[in-house]
């Protein structure tokens, strides 16, 4: 009885999802922020590109 207890609090089982979890959930809040801050930046060299594609 008192294994099955003392199995019950060492168990980490679940910790590993949330802590992916945790990961993938900032990388992606640091992809939105980079999309963000550098968009504008992008959008001027597609712009750029397509000018001189099409001569307007």
């Amino acid at each position: 009885m008192l294994t099955k207890i003392k199995n019950l609090v060492v168990q980490e089982e679940g910790q590993a999802l949330t802590e992916y979890g945790l990961i993938i959930g900032l990388v992606v809040v640091g992809c939105v922020a980079a999309l963000v801050i550098l968009g504008p930046k992008i959008k001027g060299y597609f712009d750029a590109i397509n000018t001189a594609l099409t001569g307007h």
